[in-house]
């Protein structure tokens, strides 16, 4: 689904990418990990567009996408989520999900336009599954901070991708609120068949949820592969994990 191949990005002579290598398998969930300034938002922004990298190649679905614009990879079947929420506030619940959807159709120039009943559909059944109707006409300011965590993906979900990129989606949530993105993404990837590609430090949600993990270090990637093989690598201990003994 996605492949980067020795990605390399510097500001002012600060190597933030040195050398990211990730293979992201159809189907699956795959973590990125790393201590704080490893390069996990700057790799995910590179991925998506929102930076250009200097060197390296990144191919979605087998295409290069590395030059590419924000919107063009999302029209490929792309979308992710910040660490900042980044929602219509001033908009209900549902208008910003339908802005998705019709997107999604390449209306965006006048997606205020009466919609299409496709359209409506399609926005309810995303609010349903995500236990979200029942807030639809509710301004996205007057929601939790869970629930507008919750209300990103499905925005993101709108715009129907095959591969959706979570950037610590539980950061700064309760136990609660946090096992309720675990079940999102669980549920998302198995019942759905979604590819998702996300970064986290909460250590128990990733070793719940991923398949495949990679681990970034001050910009390079030091290891990837299955969840044991990660927990078990000396070099990531030593990096990242801690000794274990």
């Amino acid at each position: 689904m996605l492949q980067v191949e020795q990605l390399k990005k510097s500001f002012d002579g600060f190597q933030a990418i040195s050398d990211a290598n990730l293979l992201v398998p159809k189907g699956e969930v795959v973590a990125v990990i790393g201590p704080n300034g490893a390069g996990k938002s700057t790799l995910f922004n590179l991925i998506t567009g929102h930076l250009q990298a200097d060197s390296g190649h990144i191919r979605f679905q087998g295409k290069e996408i590395t030059s590419m614009a924000p919107y063009k990879i999302c029209h490929r079947g792309m979308a992710r989520s910040f660490q900042l929420i980044n929602i219509f506030s001033s908009l209900t619940v549902f208008e910003n999900v339908q802005a998705s959807v019709i997107a999604k159709h390449r209306l965006d120039q006048n997606f205020f336009r009466p919609a299409k009943k496709l359209f409506i559909e399609e926005t309810l059944e995303i609010l349903d599954s995500f236990e979200l109707f029942d807030f639809k006409d509710r301004s996205c300011s007057a929601l939790s901070y869970g629930d507008q965590k919750v209300l990103e993906i499905a925005i993101a979900l709108g715009s129907k991708p095959e591969l959706l990129l979570l950037d610590e989606p539980t950061a700064g949530m309760s136990s609660e609120e946090t096992r309720r993105i675990v079940n999102l993404i669980k549920h998302l990837s198995r019942e759905k068949g979604l590819t998702i590609l996300l970064t986290e430090h909460d250590m128990e949600l990733v070793f719940d949820v991923a398949q495949k993990i990679m681990v970034l270090h001050q910009g390079k990637t030091i290891a990837q592969g299955l969840p044991q093989d990660i927990r078990n690598d000396k070099s990531v201990q030593n990096a990242y994990l801690g000794e274990t003994g």
